[in-house]
């Protein structure tokens, strides 16, 4: 037999290891990356990992390391980080000590020894919880870094709970220049179709910084390798066929048939459990009496499995001694005791009796209690109770436990595992006896306590649906007040999954079940959600009476945070009509209240829709100001301000900052609500038109389109339709483009009282409109003109309803809207371009006001005065470049081209590609009629390109068919094509 099971090296992993180091040396260098190690059991992910870790040591690194618990999902939070940060409270004092106070606070949740007090509310209470507490670990793990680049160990991910697979890729989105390598590990062959780990796993792979490092199996020749090392001498070529044939190249298959002694010569076991059980039953009995225990109890620390094996000390020692020395057990350094390898616990745990493992569960439950009363409720201390005591079919004792250990989850921040084990809980219900009194609340308390986590945990449909049970089991004829508070939240999460209809629906109920004239919580709550709703519908006349109603009521019986919410619906609504002023106050007490409250998401939410409502306004660098003033009430909760940060770039882009714009929008691959969503896409959609990146807009809208089908929100079913439009009006598909903003408005016919939102629907409508009057009067389709001025006639009357109460920018929107319809009626007059662009450059936007420029230079030269057509254009030009607007920059110069404007293009000179020759002797001029010949232009509509007679036209495509010698328009489109002189000349 074999004297040790492993290797003395690690065989036949060279390469792994070297890509493994190589990110390590990234880390180093600032360049921080997550590796995904991936393999079959026992292949050797564990022994790789470890020589990693080695290596790094080697190297000065600092190197953390856990492992996740088989425990279920949803039962121990964050078990591998716990693990790894645990040796950080008893050896690196000082590295904690140097950390912001905010940050210590928040690992308390993690690592009670710090002795701080826990920043804010349980997870259950706080929805920014779990976000900060990932703040403060990339802030330790920056601060470490510092020091010495750090290596973070996450084993066996296929075990992982839900909020630590959040912390993964919380990491993996937010590593930007820390000297971090994150290394996770899991099972190939555990990862089944419906496994939580696929969808982030397939998520962190399209990361071009995330490295996936793939075990296979052994060659033959380096087990041939391994064995040598093991057996300290030339292994025998049958022991290494029937070893390999039999292992199939696993290197722990391997080992562990090694280690049973057999040489090649006695009966192979038939599976590799065989082969395991076969050493376990070679110790004594009592050690294997040990080895059951651990298999139960899983890692457990020296005290407590003496206290369950029912050994005197010398007896356990021995013991001991003989699991670790066959290899079964180790021993970590903080003395806690576990399997050599995981299957090894497992092939154990299915050995045993149903009996045996109820009393073992039923023994570590009980162990643990003692340790739980003596002061220990850590999460892990808790959640390990009520495994065991669900394990032991102790209902009641598990129903208790589960209770315990839910509240100790939402300590450390876990919101899902906290809701799994209240769900747990619920699952209970009806096994145990007076489930009420054991669980501390009624069981409609509890469906509402899981669904509020769940909501915190992201998973709304849930939250939805336990909240309805709940009020099916809730005697609303009895508890009418306490009805109408949960239809106050069933409403809001409703909401938030696009049910806006039965949001409002839930919304008048809940009121109907209250006492007339009433003042109270419920229902200043439910009249603060209610406006709430009506304000996102665009109701705004609606939202500002029942704001008002919401604000008389929570004063009236002071409850601020409905108050809050009142104020902020109020301010939101009233700016849009024009009380800017009175609007801005109430806005600006919501925050306040906000921060008196200390509620992150409101103040979020109040800087955020004044800022949006000033900027609407036409007073953008007055929300810049509001904005920043948000982004310093929420200094110290940076996770909660993704829409603030979003509002900001929106505001840069609208000023001209299109940098600054793209620097506000979040890494591409991103997960996020919905409603987020929409706003991160709406700013890449943007960005995209604006810089003529179509495909790439192309691609977003579509993207969004699911979400988008469902919202009822003008906030975003304005903007995205009207840069959708833009975009098909572009392509030159007017149906489609004219299809798009009928759909819309059909969805949104009730929103009259914010027609301001419509401002660049209306406007992108009239331009679609524009262009097809523009298209029948070239083809002499007069019919399908006049209906396309008569279908613009509906979106000017939008237009003069919302400037007629409105602010500048409803003004510049009409301003480019009259200039369109004028353009659509073929007078296309320069006056109107003027004033609409001097209507845009006063509010500073420069992009639209470029827009306008351009139109003003194409309508000069259609009345051809070619001076004031090429001063207008130099103007829009600049500007375009300025900005990066790529489509707009073609635009301009297309039209230079086509007018023969004298633009100062010097700059642009270097980058055009030669002018392409040809045997025909065709003029510039010519090159460009043939061009539009070749796309099957009409005389007319060469005139009106090229802003020449129709019989001019005619005459130049006489003279190209003579120098092309061919007799028909056809024939020349074909010679131009295959000769590559149907491209368009650039600017002369």
């Amino acid at each position: 037999m074999a004297t040790r099971v492993t290797s003395s090296r690690l065989v036949g992993r060279e390469n792994e290891l070297a890509e493994l180091e190589a990110a390590f040396a990234d880390a180093e260098s600032g360049a921080p990356s997550l590796a995904l190690v991936a393999g079959d059991s026992g292949v050797g992910k564990t022994r790789l990992v470890a020589e990693l870790v080695a290596r790094a040591g080697e190297r000065g690194g600092h190197t953390l390391s856990g492992e996740c618990v088989d425990l279920g999902d949803g039962e121990l939070p964050y078990a591998p980080l716990l693990a790894a940060l645990r040796p950080l409270g008893r050896d690196d004092d000082s590295v904690l000590a140097g950390l912001p106070a905010a940050a210590r606070a928040e690992l308390t949740a993690l690592m009670p020894a710090l002795g701080e007090e826990p920043a804010g509310p349980a997870a259950g209470r706080d929805p920014g919880a779990q976000g900060r507490l990932f703040e403060a670990v990339l802030t330790l793990l920056n601060e470490l870094g510092e020091r010495a680049p750090v290596l973070l160990v996450l084993e066996d991910m296929h075990w992982a709970d839900s909020s630590t697979r959040a912390f993964l890729a919380y990491l993996a989105r937010s590593l930007f220049d820390e000297h971090v390598l994150v290394v996770a590990s899991y099972r190939l062959d555990e990862l089944h179709r419906r496994h939580p780990l696929r969808p982030l796993l397939s998520e962190l792979e399209r990361d071009a910084r995330v490295r996936r490092v793939e075990l296979a199996p052994l060659t033959r020749d380096e087990l041939t390798a391994a064995l040598d090392d093991i057996l300290a001498a030339p292994p025998a070529a049958e022991l290494v066929e029937r070893l390999y044939a039999r292992s199939e190249g696993n290197p722990l298959f391997m080992e562990e048939l090694l280690a049973t002694g057999l040489d090649g010569r006695g009966a192979m076991p038939r599976t590799l459990r065989d082969a395991l059980m076969l050493r376990i039953e070679r110790v004594p009995e009592t050690a294997q009496g040990l080895v059951r225990r651990l298999a139960v109890g899983g890692r457990l620390d020296h005290d407590l499995l003496a206290e369950v094996a029912g050994l005197d000390a010398r007896e356990l020692q021995a013991s001991l001694r003989a699991a670790v020395d066959s290899h079964l057990v180790i021993a970590d350094a903080d003395g806690s005791l576990a399997f050599r390898h995981a299957l090894l616990r497992e092939v154990v745990q299915d050995d045993l009796l149903p009996g045996e493992r109820v009393e073992l569960h039923r023994a570590l439950a009980d162990a643990l209690e003692r340790r739980s009363a003596a002061g220990d409720g850590s999460v892990a201390i808790s959640a390990a109770i009520a495994s065991h005591r669900l394990a032991a079919g102790d209902h009641t004792a598990a129903l208790a436990a589960s209770m315990r250990a839910a509240a100790a989850a939402e300590v450390v921040r876990a919101p899902s595992e906290a809701a799994a084990l209240l769900e747990r809980a619920l699952e209970l219900w009806d096994h145990v006896p007076n489930a009420e009194a054991v669980a501390g609340l009624e069981g409609v308390d509890l469906m509402w306590r899981a669904a509020e986590i769940h909501n915190l945990g992201g998973r709304r449909s849930r939250a939805e649906a336990l909240l309805r049970t709940a009020l099916e089991d809730l005697d609303t004829t009895a508890e009418p007040r306490k009805a109408a508070k949960m239809m106050a939240r069933l409403a809001r999460f409703q909401w938030h999954l696009n049910r806006a209809d039965q949001a409002l629906d839930t919304l008048r109920a809940g009121d109907r079940l209250l006492p007339r004239g009433e003042d109270s919580p419920e229902r200043a709550a439910l009249l603060a959600m209610w406006a709430r709703a009506q304000m996102f519908q665009g109701r705004l006349r609606e939202a500002i009476e029942r704001a008002r109603e919401a604000q008389r009521v929570a004063e009236a019986c002071g409850d601020a945070a409905s108050l809050g919410v009142a104020l902020n619906v109020l301010g939101t609504a009233l700016i849009p009509l024009g009380e800017i002023e009175e609007g801005t106050a109430a806005l600006r007490r919501a925050g306040e209240i906000a921060v008196e409250r200390g509620d992150p998401l409101e103040i979020d939410a109040a800087a955020v829709n004044l800022a949006d409502a000033l900027h609407a306004a036409g007073r953008s660098r007055d929300a810049i100001e509001a904005a920043r003033r948000g982004a310093d009430e929420l200094a110290a909760s940076p996770n909660t301000h993704q829409w603030l940060n979003l509002m900001m770039g929106e505001i840069a882009f609208d000023l001209g900052d299109w940098e600054q714009a793209a620097r506000a929008l979040p890494e591409p691959g991103r997960r996020f609500d919905d409603r987020t969503m929409l706003v991160v896409e709406l700013g890449r959609l943007q960005l995209a038109m604006g810089r003529g990146e179509h495909a790439e807009a192309a691609e977003w809208l579509e993207r969004v389109r699911p979400t988008v089908e469902e919202s009822t929100e003008p906030q975003f079913l304005a903007p995205i339709g009207a840069l959708q439009a833009e975009l098909l009006r572009r392509k030159g598909e007017l149906d489609a483009a004219r299809e798009t903003v009928e759909t819309l408005l059909g969805r949104l016919e009730h929103s009259t009282d914010d027609l301001a939102r419509f401002g660049n629907l209306a406007t992108a409508s009239v331009a679609v409109e524009a262009d097809a009057a523009e298209r029948a009067r070239d083809v002499g389709n007069e019919s399908e003109a006049t209906r396309a001025l008569e279908r613009q006639r509906v979106f000017l009357d939008q237009l003069r309803a919302a400037a007629e109460n409105g602010g500048p920018i409803q003004r510049a929107h009409l301003a480019t809207a009259d200039a369109d319809a004028s353009r659509a009626s073929g007078a296309n007059d320069p006056a109107l371009w003027v004033a609409a662009t001097a209507a845009w450059e006063g509010v500073e936007r420069p992009y639209p006001a470029a827009l306008a420029r351009w139109r003003q230079a194409e309508a000069h030269l259609a009345r051809d005065d070619r001076d004031a057509a090429a001063e207008a254009a130099r103007s829009a030009l600049e500007t375009a470049r300025r900005l990066g607007a790529a489509w707009l920059t073609h635009e301009i110069e297309r039209l230079a081209g086509r007018g023969r404007l004298g633009l100062d293009v010097a700059a642009e000179a270097h980058s055009r590609p030669a002018e392409p020759a040809d045997p025909f002797g065709l003029t510039a001029r010519e090159r460009q009629v043939l061009a539009l010949v070749a796309r099957g232009a009409s005389n007319r509509e060469i005139g009106r390109e090229l802003f020449m007679a129709e019989k001019t036209a005619s005459v130049h495509v006489s003279r190209i068919l003579a120098k092309l010698d061919v007799r028909s328009r056809t024939q020349a489109a074909a010679v131009a094509h295959r000769l590559g002189l149907a491209e368009e000349l650039p600017v002369p």
